[in-house]
């Protein structure tokens, strides 16, 4: 118990954290985790200090729990994929709309034209290529409309609201060098450009189909 006791009081790393978010974010893609479950954790994951309170993260979900104690912590590294990712997406709204939802794979640079119908990209079970993903913005009519779960940073710095303007309702996050985000650039058109949480009927339908 000494033993034990004595680990679950060392001091985490970044790399530390990087394993225990991403199975957590595997355990809800396996619907082991809904949503609420998934941005509480991750939220804990990211600020968790010692092993044991990373160990308490995934102590009730089969396979590997928190990480053991390394000689040399691993590098930090974005996250693998299965297959190549393309370095920059392009979205485009057209008349009818376009969107990104669920699972899907995001590359290090996006650009989100809105058109007639508006884009919509939800990060919130994203495969992410990078810790930054660039969001390019051309608004448009239809604007752009970007869904991120609890802990993300949102840089819009560079970004320029336009006649549909800027709304980011998402809390505010202080990032290091661990913290996903976004960074905005481009401008929102007549349509504008919002940043938020998922709603209520968003956090249902995962709940109800997390894959």
């Amino acid at each position: 118990m000494t033993e034990r006791r004595s680990q679950d009081e060392l001091r985490a790393s970044h790399a530390d954290r990087d394993i225990v978010v991403e199975r957590l974010r595997e355990a809800a893609g396996e619907g082991r985790l809904d949503l609420d479950e998934l941005e509480e954790r991750l939220e804990r994951a990211l600020s968790a200090r010692t092993y044991g309170e990373l160990a308490a993260l995934t102590a009730d979900l089969p396979g590997p729990g928190a990480p053991t104690p390394a000689a040399t912590p691993a590098p930090l590294a974005p996250r693998p994929a299965a297959r190549p990712v393309p370095a920059e997406l392009t979205i485009k709204g057209g008349v009818g709309g376009a969107e990104r939802t669920g699972h899907w794979r995001a590359p290090a640079r996006i650009i989100a034209r809105g058109g007639m119908g508006g884009v919509k990209l939800d990060f919130t079970l994203a495969e992410l290529s990078a810790l930054e993903t660039e969001v390019e913005i051309q608004g448009g009519m239809g604007g752009v409309t970007l869904v991120v779960p609890a802990g993300w940073a949102i840089d819009a710095q560079d970004f320029e609201g336009d006649l549909g303007g800027f709304k980011n309702k998402t809390q505010h996050v202080v990032p290091d060098e661990r913290t996903p985000g976004l960074r905005l650039t481009g401008n929102g058109g007549i349509g504008g450009a919002v940043v938020r949480h998922p709603n209520l009927w968003e956090r249902r339908r995962l709940k109800e189909n997390p894959s």
